[in-house]
C-alpha cells in the first residue's frame, strides 16, 4: 500500500480489528481508534511497529479532532479514514423510544459525520484522501424488523455517503468516498446490540470477519466507490427491492 497512513475507528475488535491487521500486513501504517485500551493495544501488537493505538470515543467531536491531530503529528499525514464504529439494536419499530433513536444515531451517524468533517480539511488541503464508511446490507434491504432503528441509521449513512461523494466529486475530485456493505459477520455485533439479541457468531452463513477485513483492505488499495463483502450480495439486494412499490396506473 506504499506506506499509506490509514485511520480505522472501532478497531479494538470485529471488523475494525480485521481490517487493521489486513491493511498493516500490506504495508500500511495504521492508527487504531477505540475506547477499550487493553483490546486496542492487543490489536496494535498484531499489526506491528507502525501501528498507533489511540484511545478515544468517536461519538465525541473533540476526541475525533484529537485523533486527527495525533495521527498527523505521528505520521505527517493521513491518507485514508475508515469510519467503522457502529452498534445494533434489537427493538421493533412500534416499541422504539426517544433514547433508542438518540443512541443509535449518535453511535452510527454522528461518529461517521465527525470523522468526515474533522479529517476533510486535511484531505482538501492536500488535494487527496480517501473516506471509507462501513455500512450494512440492512442499509439497502431493511429485511429484519427487529433491527428497525439500525436499518434506518444505515440508510441515513448510505445517503450521506452518496451525497458526500457527489459534493467532493465536484469540489475536490482527489478525495475518494467509498461505501462498504457487509452482511451478517461472525463478530460480537449481535451480542452487543442494545437490548440484547441473537449472537451473530451463531447465525447461519455468517461471514468470516477476516474476509471482510480483506475486502476493506482491497477498497483501500483500489478506491472502489461501492462494495459488498460477499458474492451474490448485489443479487440479494435486487431481489428484495423488486418487491417494493408499483408504478401508478396509466
Amino acid at each position: 500500500m506504499n506506506g499509506k497512513v490509514v485511520v480505522i475507528t472501532g478497531a479494538s475488535g470485529g471488523i475494525g480489528a480485521a481490517a487493521a491487521t489486513s491493511v498493516a500486513s500490506r504495508g500500511a501504517s495504521v492508527v487504531l481508534v477505540a475506547r477499550r485500551e487493553t483490546a486496542l493495544r492487543a490489536v496494535a501488537e498484531r499489526c506491528g511497529e507502525t501501528a498507533l493505538p489511540v484511545v478515544a470515543d468517536v461519538t465525541k467531536r473533540d476526541d475525533v479532532r484529537r485523533v486527527v491531530r495525533t495521527a498527523i503529528e505521528q505520521f505527517g499525514r493521513i491518507d485514508v479514514w475508515v469510519n467503522n464504529v457502529g452498534r445494533g439494536i434489537t427493538r421493533m419499530p412500534s416499541a422504539l423510544t426517544d433514547d433508542d433513536i438518540d443512541d443509535i444515531m449518535r453511535v452510527n451517524i454522528k461518529s461517521m459525520l465527525y470523522g468526515v468533517q474533522e479529517v476533510l480539511p486535511h484531505f482538501t488541503e492536500r488535494g487527496s484522501g480517501h473516506i471509507i464508511n462501513v455500512s450494512s446490507m440492512l442499509g439497502r434491504a431493511p429485511s429484519r424488523a427487529f433491527r428497525s432503528a439500525y436499518n434506518g441509521a444505515k440508510h441515513f449513512l448510505n445517503a450521506l455517503t452518496f451525497n458526500l461523494r457527489e459534493e467532493l466529486g465536484e469540489s475536490h475530485p482527489g478525495v475518494a468516498v467509498s461505501l462498504v456493505s457487509p452482511g451478517v459477520v461472525a463478530t460480537e455485533f449481535g451480542a452487543n446490540a442494545m437490548h440484547g439479541g441473537p449472537d451473530s457468531r451463531t447465525l447461519p452463513n455468517a461471514q468470516n470477519v477476516e474476509e471482510v477485513g480483506e475486502v476493506i483492505a482491497w477498497v483501500v488499495e483500489t478506491r472502489r466507490p461501492d462494495v459488498y463483502t460477499f458474492r451474490g450480495a448485489k443479487q440479494m439486494i435486487t431481489a428484495f427491492q423488486s418487491q417494493l412499490g408499483e408504478d401508478p396506473p396509466a
